[in-house]
């Protein structure tokens, strides 16, 4: 994955949390950071494809990850990937609607 800087103001009390956490780890505090941002980043992309925004294949091409690893974060953070109890209700009635007009295709 190619990285790009960027710069980034944090407020101080972030950087003072980040160096804490950075003694802590044994690491820089820009590991820490990135660290940081890319956790937000896979819960937010587990947020889009929960909320039918993005697809899990796209969310785990953004993160550069398999589609597994999306719904194992999904998992950890209790967000359903599924469809919705309404969209399955849905989905059943449209399956039946089909089926009812293909055994009536078939008999005639």
């Amino acid at each position: 994955m190619k990285s790009k800087v960027t710069p980034l103001r944090i407020p101080e009390n972030l950087d003072n949390l980040a160096q804490i956490c950075s003694q802590e780890q044994h690491t820089d505090k820009a590991t820490v950071l990135r660290q940081w941002l890319y956790k937000g980043a896979e819960l937010y992309a587990v947020k889009l494809v929960a909320d039918g925004r993005i697809s899990a294949s796209y969310a785990a091409q953004l993160l550069d990850l398999t589609i597994y690893d999306v719904f194992r974060i999904a998992e950890e953070n209790r967000i359903e990937l599924g469809p919705t109890e309404e969209q399955t209700r849905l989905a059943m009635e449209y399956a039946k609607r089909l089926s009812a007009g293909t055994r009536q295709t078939t008999k005639t």
